[in-house]
């Protein structure tokens, strides 16, 4: 017990003592011995590391998983099964949770029903994103979150620690430096005097004997302060070269940083592609099966159907009309034995314009064609008729005649 006491009265000596010369630098009032340059900067390069990479993984998993409740409550149920040494079971995605919702709520409407059998198709496509999604927050938090952590959790705290060593190593010497400083002075006021009585309170006066002069005390204790900033001289310079060290490790961090980097890019790519294709089968498949129900409802681009899918089959039964029509689309046909809803009218072009597909009719500026509508048929678009041509055009290239 009184080796412990002891202990910790000698640390915390030298806890004070190095605040007072930590104070006594930041006020002025000591010298401060500075790194050199090369540690200087690599020690600015470690920080900037560290800062960046930690913004960068924290919005990484914000990226992941961006409701903050469940984030935290996901790191929570991390951090115990990480402490039971047992696997983080998979947690189901939104996209994959709203599909579940999707396919329950047919259930209910009825799987036969027009809005039944949309919500199970829907449903299906929401659960493949999902499960695609929840494919790439697996590889992402491989690939490229736990190097991030284990730098931030690893590395990093070890350059800490021995920065932290490195600048009580500094104050230490700087400490002697004063204490040489202070001796030598007094050595040489003494030395001027001659031998006079030291200037310190004697504590025992009848048991202390003076033993020497004045100028051999301070000798001696010039001696000592030498032999102790030596040795903290030492000390310092081997704490510097294990933090140069350790510094010099970040270079070798970037380039595997950078490696994880390129894997996580290639990770979103090949999600991002995926969910695109996902989201192109489910309109064309909702393209063709809601034809009668909800005519035009995904024309709004068929250029980019056009690209993926071809023209739905028609299910209209009506005859052909008298005369032929070369560049007639499946879209058409079930157009074709229907009469004009508002009658037919002549139209003046606009603008040129060029069909997107095969369902459409190309236009000349200042030509005149017949238009007319049909039941059902987009507000935006009309049947146009030139010769024995004949496809959709948009109401905003036209100026109708009377």
């Amino acid at each position: 017990m009184d080796f412990n006491v002891k202990k910790l009265a000698s640390d915390a000596g030298v806890f004070f003592t190095r605040a007072v010369q930590f104070t006594e630098e930041k006020l002025g009032q000591a010298e401060k011995t500075e790194l050199d340059v090369h540690l200087e900067n690599l020690l600015a390069r470690a920080d900037c590391t560290k800062n960046w990479t930690e913004k960068i993984f924290r919005q990484t998993e914000v990226l992941l998983q961006p409701n903050p409740i469940d984030h935290t409550g996901a790191r929570i149920e991390e951090f115990f099964y990480e402490k039971l040494d047992r696997k983080v079971p998979s947690r189901a995605t939104n996209g994959e949770l709203l599909g579940q919702y999707m396919l329950d709520a047919a259930k209910d409407f009825g799987p036969s029903t027009p809005y039944g059998s949309t919500l199970i198709k829907v449903g299906e496509s929401q659960r493949k994103l999902g499960g695609t999604e929840r494919e790439f927050i697996q590889s992402s938090a491989i690939s490229f979150l736990t190097p991030l952590r284990n730098f931030l959790e690893g590395d990093w705290r070890t350059i800490s620690k021995e920065r932290r060593l490195l600048e009580n190593r500094r104050l230490d010497l700087d400490i002697c430096k004063a204490r040489l400083k202070k001796a030598k002075v007094a050595e040489a006021k003494a030395s001027c005097e001659g031998d006079a009585t030291p200037d310190f309170q004697e504590t025992r006066p009848r048991n202390y004997v003076l033993s020497a002069s004045a100028s051999a005390l301070w000798s001696e204790e010039v001696d000592k302060a030498e032999m102790e900033l030596r040795v903290a001289q030492t000390e310092f310079d081997r704490q510097a070269e294990v933090t140069r060290l350790l510094l010099e490790g970040i270079s070798s961090t970037h380039v595997h940083h950078l490696r994880c980097l390129h894997e996580f890019v290639e990770a979103q790519a090949a999600y991002y592609a995926q969910c695109h294709l996902h989201m192109l089968e489910l309109q064309k498949e909702l393209s063709s099966s809601d034809e009668d129900v909800l005519p035009n409802a995904f024309a709004v681009n068929p250029s980019s159907l056009a690209a993926f899918s071809s023209p739905s089959p028609s299910t209209s039964a009506s005859p052909a009309p008298p005369t032929p029509a070369t560049l007639e689309t499946d879209t058409l046909k079930g157009e074709e034995g229907r009469p004009p809803a508002s009658g037919s009218r002549k139209a003046k072009v606009l603008y040129d314009y060029d069909a997107a597909d095969t369902s459409e009719l190309s236009l000349l500026a200042d030509e005149l064609i017949t238009v007319y509508t049909v039941p059902g048929m987009d507000p935006d678009w009309l049947i146009g008729e030139r010769g024995n041509q004949k496809g959709k055009v948009p109401v905003t290239y036209l100026e109708l005649l009377s």
